[in-house]
């Protein structure tokens, strides 16, 4: 199934809901907006939320793991490198979405602490995408293609693992020293990874609390 088709076919989904749904056919207003415009902006922030912390799931916790597992480091790392930019910029939008919706449906000045707390939280996600975005990535993917050029040189980066490297780091201070600075920033890339993460965590806990099933 083609990107267009499947996109279509959630679109579809989608407008079949919208049409069904009881706010499509409610007149009644909250008294601050239109009950349609309340109900797309709750699920634009529901969607965009669940997208960012899914996503954000599978990549720190399942995907990346298996495919290091599988995958020789070399075609791991320009598949990785290749990944984290649209991966990055998805969660961010996500995360702009989702925290543009919220604020809009809770005012700063009328909102509840706890509903402050979560516009918090929601932008920490933000700004820690967008570090990674613009900062941290780059500098990584440039660090990985230098350190590939050194490993390419001593004949290793076929493999799967980190055996071979640390083998031959042993014997090749300038591998080492590139490990110590790859290390480095990668470190502060999977922390700030975690720490949206972690920020989507507690607003899922939000949530949680205000679904009535």
């Amino acid at each position: 199934m083609g990107w267009m088709t499947r996109f279509l076919t959630a679109a579809a989904f989608l407008a079949i809901g919208v049409v069904f749904s009881p706010e499509t056919f409610r007149s009644k207003s909250d008294g601050l907006h239109p009950p349609m415009f309340t109900t797309f902006l709750k699920l634009a922030h529901l969607l965009c939320f669940s997208t960012a912390f899914g996503a954000a799931l599978w990549v720190t916790f399942i995907g990346g793991i298996i495919m290091f597992k599988n995958l020789p480091r070399h075609q791991f790392g320009n598949l990785q490198s290749k990944m984290f930019p649209a991966y990055f910029s998805m969660v961010g939008v996500c995360c702009a979405v989702a925290v543009g919706a919220f604020g809009y449906l809770h005012p700063w000045k009328t909102s509840t602490a706890a509903e402050k707390y979560q516009i918090g939280f929601l932008l920490a996600a933000f700004a820690f995408n967008l570090t990674n975005l613009f900062v941290f990535t780059p500098m990584t993917i440039e660090m990985m293609k230098q350190r590939h050029k050194i490993e390419r040189e001593a004949s290793i980066g076929e493999e799967i693992g980190w055996t071979k490297n640390q083998e031959v780091a042993k014997k090749n201070p300038k591998l080492a020293a590139m490990n110590k600075k790859f290390g480095m920033i990668h470190g502060l890339s999977s922390l700030a990874n975690i720490m949206s993460f972690g920020s989507l965590a507690v607003h899922s806990w939000y949530l949680a609390g205000k679904i009535d099933l």
